[in-house]
Order: C-alpha cells, then sequence, then structure tokens
C-alpha cells in the first residue's frame, strides 16, 4: 500500500545553479527520449539529454524488453521505419540482434519451429502457427552501446544520474527542469522542453491534464546455461507433455506473455518475459518494493521448476533480472486529442498523422498538452485511453514519438513558433526524408477521417 502522509516539512527556499542552457531538452533517455535527441540534434539544435540512471535505453535495455515488434501491418510490411531501423542496423553489426528475412515471414510450422521461440510471431492471431512477421530479437547491452554512439555521434548533451524533479514554468510556458543529482539540485534552461519520461513527469509537474492508469508490472529476468536446441527439440517432439510442463511453470510464475523463454543472440541465454504481476502502482515506491520482492520470488520458483522438469534448462543458472522494473502504465496526458481504443482498433487514420504502429496512427495532437507551450511529449504517456494504451505502446512506435517530437521542436524553433502551430505536413515530410514513416498516407484497410486540416 501507498504510504500515509503524516506530516509536512518546510524546506528553506534555494538558488538553484545553472548546468545547461540548450535550445532543446530532453528528459527520459529511453527507446522514445534517444530518438527525440537524436532527431532533434540532427535538425540542428543544441540538445541536452537527462536520464536517472547509469544507462541510456529505458525499457530496451534496463528493462530488458528484448523483441521489437509492432513494426509490420497485416502485410507484413515494414512501417514503423527511422531511427528504430537505424538501431537495428547496427546492432546486427554488433552480432546484437536477430530477425527472420523475409523469405522467412510465412504462416507454416517450418518457419514456427525456426523463428517462433526468437518471439518473432504475430501474437495478435490466435490460430496456429502464428504467421513469422518481421520482430527483431536483441541484446540489452548491445542497446546500450548503439545508444551511446548515436548520441555521441549527434553531439548531444548527454546529463545521466539526474533525476528529474521539476518543471519550470513561466506563465504558460515551460522554460526548462530542474533535475536532482548527487551533487544538489542542478537546472537547464530550454526553449523547448520534450517529456519522453514514461510517467508524464514533466507535463504533470507543468500542470498539464492527465488520467491515471494502471495495468500489470513485469520483473523479466535472463538465465544462462540453456540448451536452447534440446529445449526446442523436446518442445516439438513432445507436444502434449510440453503443455502440460508450460501450464505447470505459468502457475509457478502467476502470468506470461505467450512465451515465457524466448532465445536472444547470445548462445544459451533465455529471456524470459515474466512474471505479469497486476495490482501495482508503478509511481509507489511502496507498490514497486512490493513487487521487486514478489518477482524475485517468483523467478527463482520458476528456475528451480525448470531445471528440474524440463530438458534443456538442467544446468540453467540466474544470470539476472532487469535493472529497471517493467512498468507498463502510469499517468497518461489528455492533451489536444486522446487517441481512443475505437481509433486503434479500427485503424483510424488523421491527417495529422507523424506516426504508426501495426495499423495505428498517431496523430500530432496527441503528443501536445493543453494549455503548455514548449512542451511535447513522446513515449507511453502520450494522450490516449488507457484501454488504447495497452495495444499502442511498443518500442518501435515509441520511438517513432520521439523521432516526430524531434523534429517538431526544431520546425518551432526555426519558424519561431509555438508547437501547436507548426506546420504539420512539414513534420512529415521530413520524417520521410529521415526514413521514417509519418502514416501521412493511409494504409487500404485504414478508416480515413479527415479531422483536421494538415
Amino acid at each position: 500500500m501507498t504510504a500515509q502522509i503524516k506530516d509536512h516539512v518546510q524546506t528553506r527556499s534555494e538558488q538553484v545553479p545553472v548546468v545547461a542552457d540548450t535550445d532543446v531538452v530532453v528528459i527520459g533517455a529511453g527507446p522514445a527520449g534517444v530518438s527525440a535527441a537524436v532527431s532533434a540534434a540532427r535538425n540542428g539544435c543544441s540538445v541536452t539529454l537527462l536520464e536517472r540512471y547509469h544507462h541510456l535505453g529505458g525499457m530496451a535495455s534496463g528493462g530488458m524488453v528484448l523483441v521489437l515488434d509492432d513494426m509490420v501491418n497485416e502485410g507484413n510490411e515494414i512501417v514503423t521505419t527511422g531511427i528504430v531501423s537505424e538501431y537495428v542496423d547496427r546492432m546486427v553489426k554488433q552480432d546484437g540482434a536477430v530477425y527472420p528475412p523475409s523469405e522467412d515471414c510465412l504462416t507454416n510450422w517450418d518457419m514456427w519451429q525456426k523463428w517462433s521461440r526468437w518471439g518473432c510471431i504475430d501474437f495478435h492471431k490466435t490460430g496456429m502457427p502464428q504467421p513469422i512477421i518481421h520482430a527483431v530479437a536483441f541484446d540489452p547491452d548491445a542497446w546500450k552501446r548503439v545508444s551511446l554512439d548515436l548520441v555521441k555521434d549527434s553531439g548531444i548533451n548527454l546529463r545521466l544520474h539526474s533525476w528529474f524533479s521539476e518543471a519550470l514554468v513561466e506563465g504558460n510556458r515551460v522554460t526548462g527542469v530542474i533535475c536532482q543529482t548527487k551533487l544538489g539540485r542542478q537546472a537547464i534552461k530550454a526553449d523547448m522542453v520534450i517529456d519522453a519520461s514514461g510517467d508524464l513527469d514533466v507535463a504533470s509537474s507543468a500542470g498539464a491534464s492527465f488520467v491515471d492508469g494502471q495495468f500489470i508490472v513485469t520483473t523479466v529476468f535472463r538465465l544462462c546455461d540453456v540448451d536452447t536446441d534440446k529445449a526446442e527439440a523436446f518442445e516439438y517432439a513432445n507436444p502434449e507433455e510440453y503443455k502440460k510442463l508450460d501450464r505447470q511453470a505459468r502457475r509457478i510464475i502467476g502470468g506470461a506473455w505467450g512465451m515465457w523463454w524466448l532465445k536472444t543472440p547470445l548462445p544459451g541465454i533465455v529471456w524470459c518475459n515474466c512474471p505479469h504481476m497486476p495490482g501495482y502502482d508503478g509511481l509507489s515506491p511502496e507498490h514497486m518494493v512490493e513487487a521487486e520482492f514478489e518477482g524475485r520470488e517468483r523467478m527463482m520458483k520458476l528456475l528451480a521448476f525448470a531445471r528440474a522438469n524440463i530438458p534443456g534448462f538442467e544446468n540453467a543458472k540466474m544470470l539476472g533480472a532487469a535493472e529497471q522494473m517493467g512498468v507498463r502504465q502510469t499517468r497518461l496526458l489528455q492533451g489536444e486529442y486522446v487517441v481512443t481504443k475505437d481509433d486503434v482498433k479500427s485503424r483510424r487514420h488523421f491527417a495529422d498523422s507523424v506516426c504508426r504502429g501495426r495499423d495505428y496512427y498517431t496523430p500530432y495532437r496527441a503528443l501536445l498538452p493543453k494549455g503548455v507551450d514548449n512542451l511535447i511529449v513522446a513515449g507511453r504517456h502520450y494522450s490516449v485511453e488507457s484501454e488504447a494504451q495497452k495495444m499502442s505502446r511498443e518500442i518501435p512506435p515509441c520511438m517513432s514519438q520521439g523521432e516526430a517530437a524531434g523534429v517538431a521542436v526544431a520546425k518551432a524553433l526555426q519558424g519561431n513558433c509555438a508547437l501547436r502551430d507548426v506546420d504539420v505536413t512539414a513534420i512529415q515530410k521530413q520524417m520521410r526524408a529521415q526514413g521514417a514513416d509519418p502514416g501521412d498516407v493511409p494504409s487500404a484497410n485504414a478508416l480515413v477521417e479527415e479531422t483536421v486540416d494538415a
């Protein structure tokens, strides 16, 4: 339970040192934040990137969400591109990423047995075998390395170990942020601010409207010394026996994605996307402590069961849990437009779409808070209904949001205008120039609803 506040203390006023004065400050160096920072820098902005942890990559690295999906439409056409594609290419060159070639993206049992344990399946389909699609299994440290390379190459002022504290606001304009460090509180002044915190920390501090959401949290972990060839051979040769063991494993972990273990680019190391734990508030320190205890207890029970019962796991060892808890949903912006569940399910296309995921589109207005200037958001906390967010919060689409946000702040600064007044067609054009699909052209199965002038 969240602790009850029993008392308050009065703090003294302070003078906070300014450690950076920049065109753009990005809060949160997860996939969306790094994409936003790189995009803004490549469009001519001076950029400062703040991150509370010692690493870059957020849920992709510290959170060990080790499969990139939601990148293709019904026809298996890759539609989520841009900086995310650059990440994949760079990780492949470091032997840090694996994905099926286009000729393997089929629906048959041979391809299922070849690629399903990499997580490269269309999990939206219930029939078996599920189609093999373009999805990418990757190593978390490869993601960290690529992130650092992109930040360094882009000339970004990176400030790690800097925990966001509060927004600097003058009237209705955000003028920078204050962060907490080991040296005390530090201020960063900025003309434009991108909130990529994942929890809407900056926008909520600045007074933007939001709603509280909640979904499952996950303690992801990896096992080493697993004979994956033996484990797969047993599963496919003895499907009924394996299903029985799999059901027992699921009862122990208390919930998981379709496959609780997947292969990774590192031989003998498997990713366990579990346990999934409902009922925890991702903003509450007390809840996160409870989830840490529960998650680790479950993962050790699962390891013991797998070693004793599943061929290939006899010598498995705990390699380690993710550095970050997998929090799916907390605060959600209520911005200029709120994306609905029907928008996502009906594949509604918007004239001001600036990024897209699997057969859904994100309008530029869903990145903009109402009544707060110089601020744009990118990531899972964008302006969306809770049920819609559960279907549109995967890493690649969030990276596209970040890339679009980076373009938007550059256009606003170049045009000396408010973010809401930026020409959306200019954002869309620049996204395409950067190799990203802004979703300005609807697919054949999209519900076209031109609600605003582009």
